[in-house]
């Protein structure tokens, strides 16, 4: 199941940014832009509330988690999810868990 894991979390940082990097490529693109676009209409800003909810989510209960389990490295998973997103924080978390639990 570890390997699974990993094999998420590479492609929870290859496909979004697969999306991401080629929008800041054009010229005039700008994180204010970025916003713009990410909320600029009801469907995008459910998605992009419920991201926010749910990351936040999985942040507190993956801190809670590695406490309670003695998982070391909880940093990483924040900071996965904050220069990436869930995609590659929950399936970090999950092989650092699993790794833990050997």
């Amino acid at each position: 199941m570890r390997q699974t894991w990993i094999i998420l979390a590479v492609l929870g940082t290859v496909v979004p940014f697969y999306f991401l990097v080629p929008f800041f490529a054009e010229p005039g693109a700008s994180v204010s832009l970025f916003l713009e676009l990410l909320f600029a209409n009801s469907v995008s800003r459910f998605f992009a509330v419920d991201l926010v909810i749910s990351s936040l989510a999985f942040l507190i209960w993956s801190f809670v988690d590695s406490r309670k389990n003695s998982i070391n490295g909880w940093w990483m998973v924040l900071a996965s999810n904050l220069m990436v997103g869930l995609s590659l924080a929950l399936p970090l978390y999950f092989y650092k868990r699993s790794s833990s639990q050997k």
